[in-house]
């Protein structure tokens, strides 16, 4: 059986093969049923679900909805929300699972959908390779793969409930994660990839006191990712310089990586960010363990570096639900 999700997902070209509309009903009945095999008692499992700014995000999330409800589960839409901001919403609401629509850094023509299980990680393998199995044996039967789905149109009551979602998710932000953290003084460069961090990012750093110069938040459908974000951070560098600022942090379309320049337009990777937060956790005896978790494909030096301050690096394979195993 081929494979459908990989290390984030489920990701291709929307309205192809595995991201037509029916294969993605496919998928949201599949996951209420596996859902509702969980679940204790009568009650119908709840799945929520947030997208990036794609033009097909829409259709791709009626699409899922629809499967979900006839799988017998609950889909609630957090509307344009980040990924982390969904990992969070499906946590804190109680809900036996979140979808994100989003294909990340990718262009606009391509989409995907990326699963989270009720404690905000990622969903577990095996589980994926069901709604795999599911996929196959629908597409098997030779149902028309190529039905379209209506497009998303919220009512009054639902933009108002994705607007609830995105506020109680900044102040969780602002108030469990920044723990008093004020930015007064500091000026900041953001690029938003006009992806999903468009509103929500310029809307926090504003709250916690930084002068905040926000560019690439005008989505229109087709421009996210394109020339600007965490793919281009090089042209942040360059709008620090130009704005004198002291920071820049560029975020990717669904604003679950980010990559930072700094005061002098210099890039800040990966890398050298875990280098600086080892760094800064060690002195304070916060590094749980003296180590640091990184993926094959970090930099040797930054193994050697940490060693030779008695910090030891463990490497996970590629994807983020590794590393946080």
């Amino acid at each position: 059986m081929d494979k459908l999700f990989g290390t984030d997902g489920m990701r291709g070209e929307a309205g192809r093969f595995p991201l037509d509309a029916e294969t993605i009903r496919t998928a949201g009945r599949s996951l209420a049923r596996h859902l509702a095999a969980r679940a204790e008692g009568a009650r119908r499992p709840l799945v929520v679900a947030g997208r990036d700014t794609r033009e097909s995000g829409e259709w791709i999330e009626r699409a899922l909805a629809e499967g979900v409800r006839e799988g017998g589960a609950e889909c609630e839409s957090a509307g344009v929300m980040t990924t982390p901001g969904v990992a969070y919403l499906t946590r804190v609401l109680g809900a036996d699972a979140g979808v994100v629509v989003s294909a990340s850094h990718n262009p606009y023509q391509d989409n995907g959908i990326k699963i989270f299980a009720p404690d905000g990680r990622k969903m577990d393998d095996a589980t994926e390779r069901l709604i795999e199995a599911d996929i196959h044996e629908h597409t098997r039967a030779g149902v028309a793969a190529d039905a379209p789905a209506a497009s998303v149109r919220d009512s009054d009551g639902g933009a108002r409930r994705a607007s609830e979602l995105a506020a109680r998710y900044l102040d969780f932000l602002a108030g469990e994660i920044g723990q008093g953290l004020r930015l007064d003084g500091l000026r900041i460069v953001i690029d938003c990839a006009n992806g999903a961090a468009s509103r929500l990012a310029p809307e926090l750093l504003t709250r916690l006191g930084a002068r905040v110069n926000a560019i690439n938040v005008r989505p229109d459908g087709r421009n996210i990712n394109r020339d600007c974000g965490s793919l281009f951070v090089e042209r942040l560098g360059e709008a620090v310089v130009g704005a004198g600022a002291d920071l820049g942090v560029a975020y990717d379309g669904d604003a679950d990586r980010a990559l930072f320049a700094d005061a002098r337009g210099q890039v800040v990777d990966g890398d050298a960010t875990l280098w600086a937060l080892a760094n800064y956790l060690d002195a304070r005896g916060q590094l749980t363990g003296r180590r640091v978790v990184a993926t094959v494909m970090s930099n040797l030096g930054l193994e050697l570096a940490l060693k030779s301050r008695g910090v030891e690096l463990l490497r996970a394979r590629v994807g983020d639900k590794y590393v946080l195993e």
